[in-house]
């Protein structure tokens, strides 16, 4: 997921993969990030005046910038990683990055020459099917203020901030386990995730004044779905093609989107347009993976012919279920709190405390 703007998944957009079970406490989560870019090498460097510990094979190594050692590269070497440092290549099936008391730790994870992102937690990294995979274990929190950071526009107004850490908390936590082998991945499929915001900053207190809260309905906790907007009603799971979840995502109003509709239009040939089908989050899926992530941003959307090619015209960014974000922040703004705006949009809901594996403790 890019940032908020770039039709994320909201909490979900393969809802149709999604099964979900009895909800079990997660205090820590498994994220594998940046696999987008199916690299065959990454760069490990701590954050400025602190240090990692890196174990490979045997060999145990801190990275420290004051000894002048501040990183290290590792690549896929066949069917094992190679650890690259000053006296040589050290091969091994798996390598991870912790603190110096083997806790979380503050780093910088790099694809050389094409992105660098700062991470609080451990690292392990593998290869995986002709790439490296790497998985930041990280405090639940932790996860819920990155994600937040990720999900929200600077302007986002605090209570809004809190709705969307508390669908967040409630997706993290409901949806353990997607991926085998870690929980989460940091892109549309999964949950938006970046740098964990500053202590001092709106989303971090947003985090922070919600902890442990979360969504349940009818007693159960489920996994949270959001949108960037939409465009003026959100949907149900049905009206899109996706099968129902323990939530049923009524339909409601939302006065922002149907004032000001995000509105967009994307030229298509009719050979890709035949990709389309019916309008489903399934059809505007594979078209997306087929021509990229924005070319169809919504279900929401009529074809119109010009000339050779058509026109895509449509309304809304992502799947148009559950939270509205651009509809929660005209709200907040508008003086509601952070539960009115879950209430508005998660009808029948109740947020409650998720403490050591229970609801309402």
């Amino acid at each position: 997921m890019p940032t908020a703007s770039h039709q994320p998944m909201r909490g979900l957009q393969a809802l149709v993969l999604l099964a979900l079970c009895a909800p079990c406490f997660a205090q820590d989560v498994r994220i594998g990030v940046l696999g987008l870019f199916h690299s065959r090498e990454f760069v490990v460097r701590p954050v400025p005046a602190s240090a990692v510990v890196v174990r490979v094979a045997d060999r145990t190594l801190v990275l420290d910038q004051s000894f002048g050692d501040d990183e290290i590269n590792v690549l896929l070497d066949g069917n094992v990683i190679a650890a690259r440092t000053r006296d040589g290549a050290i091969r091994a099936r798996s390598l991870t990055v912790a603190s110096r008391d083997n806790g979380p730790a503050d780093f910088f994870l790099s694809v050389p020459g094409k992105i660098t992102r700062r991470y609080h937690g451990t690292l392990e990294v593998t290869p995986s099917s002709g790439a490296l995979l790497a998985i930041i274990s990280m405090d639940l929190e932790t996860a819920v203020a990155s994600i937040v950071a990720a999900e929200s526009d600077p302007e986002t107004p605090i209570e809004a901030l809190k709705a969307q850490a508390v669908a967040a908390r409630s997706y993290l936590i409901a949806a353990k386990g997607r991926h085998r082998g870690f929980d989460f991945c940091d892109t549309t499929h999964c949950q938006f995730l970046r740098t964990p915001p500053d202590p001092h900053t709106p989303v971090a207190r947003a985090a922070a004044s919600t902890r442990g809260l979360v969504l349940a309905y009818n007693t159960q906790l489920f996994a949270a779905m959001y949108t960037r907007s939409c465009s003026g009603r959100t949907r149900t799971p049905a009206e899109i093609g996706l099968p129902a979840g323990p939530y049923p995502y009524y339909s409601v109003e939302c006065k922002y989107c149907r004032k000001h509709p995000s509105a967009w239009q994307r030229p298509v040939t009719p050979q890709e347009a035949a990709h389309l089908g019916a309008s489903s989050e399934s059809a505007r899926l594979a078209i997306d993976r087929l021509l990229g992530w924005n070319t169809v941003p919504s279900n929401n959307y009529n074809v119109k012919r010009a000339g050779n090619r058509l026109v895509l015209e449509g309304v809304g960014e992502g799947h148009g279920i559950g939270l509205c974000q651009s509809g929660a922040a005209a709200m907040a703004k508008e003086g509601a709190t952070f539960a009115q705006i879950l209430a508005h949009y998660y009808p029948n809901t109740s947020v409650t405390k998720y403490v050591g594996g229970k609801l309402g403790m």
